[in-house]
């Protein structure tokens, strides 16, 4: 479903927003970098929403739906494949706002940031296959999402309190 083209433009999206950062900054009112937060925010409120209900399914904390599996699973692969650029501009990070919890660490290393959603947006293509074949091969094809996931949130966010 996704290819090395989705990939690849996961990655440039996260490099691009070096650039694109300053003139997101200037365009919006508020805080400087208001909007890019609120939008990554709800971006990953999304993610953990279809997260949620395959996670709930490969638990067994709900029954198992294989459309829904699809359709939850078709998000999380159109999630990974929308261009980001303009949600990461420069000093919208945690150091510098009290809104977000993405460390400035991210910023510092954009080439191992964008390595970490290309491995993401491969889990996902993989559990989108996977997700409406049945509860095995929705519980084989999850943890990498969230292995995926957890990569990310180890390396780039301030731990949750």
């Amino acid at each position: 479903m996704f290819g090395k083209s989705a990939i690849a433009a996961t990655v440039l999206g996260v490099g691009l927003s070096l650039a694109a950062g300053v003139v997101l900054a200037a365009s919006h009112g508020g805080g400087p970098f208001d909007a890019a937060i609120k939008a990554r925010q709800a971006h990953m409120q999304l993610y953990a929403y279809n997260l949620g209900i395959l996670g709930g399914m490969a638990k067994g904390a709900r029954e198992y739906d294989a459309g829904l599996a699809t359709a939850a699973a078709a998000n999380l692969a159109a999630l990974s494949g929308l261009n980001q650029a303009g949600y990461w501009p420069p000093g919208s990070d945690s150091f510098d706002n009290d809104n977000t919890a993405a460390l400035p660490a991210l910023w510092d290393n954009l080439e191992d940031a964008g390595r970490k959603g290309a491995a993401l947006a491969e889990a996902v293509s993989a559990l989108q296959e996977a997700a409406g074949n049945g509860l095995q091969a929705l519980q084989g094809a999850i943890g990498p999402v969230g292995q995926a996931c957890a990569a990310c949130h180890k390396a780039y966010r301030k731990p949750q309190q």
